[in-house]
């Protein structure tokens, strides 16, 4: 049976930017797992690169809408083929936040943070996905201490960190611990 990877990219990026890390992680899994890059609905204000809600100044009241219209656009995605329990929600950054907020509520396989962050007021359900955390120790976009503000508020037995000696991106040495991560939630598709 097919899985789902659903990608969130960054502020300022667009739907194609997380698309090759998509698609190198589906030709390593070894099961079939279809990639989809959503683009953030809102035109950033340097164009073309898209938004999941205004960040400088951040605007956090549009949080829960965005949220929610994210939470609305899965559910429409996985009524036609994998089903929600069969994927798996990976953002970077302003994705990352928008994947832990979203995805933590929703019956999904699993989620992955990339330097992402908690939005204020967030609380995940009791129940979550499994979560793997991705963050740089350099990260001078958003500081490695926001880890520290997801695990906090996560189940530590149902999520998963990684530090490492880099910045705000995602470096090689990261792939493997997606796929061993992807493996993992998605061995019974």
């Amino acid at each position: 049976m097919n899985s789902r990877l659903v990608l969130l990219h960054g502020w300022g990026a667009t739907s194609d930017d997380l698309e090759p890390l998509g698609r190198s992680l589906a030709a390593a899994i070894n099961l079939p797992l279809e990639v989809v890059a959503l683009a953030a609905p809102y035109l950033h204000p340097q164009p073309p690169g898209r938004q999941w809600y205004g960040l400088f100044p951040a605007d956090w009241d549009a949080v829960p809408a965005a949220v929610e219209a994210l939470q609305e656009r899965l559910k429409a995605i996985t009524r036609h083929g994998p089903s929600m329990e069969l994927t798996v929600l990976l953002g970077f950054s302003q994705g990352g936040a928008m994947a832990l907020s979203s995805g933590c509520s929703l019956p999904l396989a699993g989620v992955i943070s990339c330097s992402g962050y908690p939005h204020p007021n967030w609380q995940p359900a009791d129940e979550h996905p499994p979560v793997l955390v991705m963050h740089g120790r350099q990260d001078t976009i958003v500081p490695a201490t926001a880890m520290d503000g997801i695990t906090e508020r996560l189940r530590s037995d149902r999520c998963e960190t990684i530090s490492f000696d880099n910045g705000h991106t995602i470096p090689e040495e990261m792939v493997q611990p997606m796929l061993t991560f992807l493996k993992r939630v998605l061995k019974g598709s």
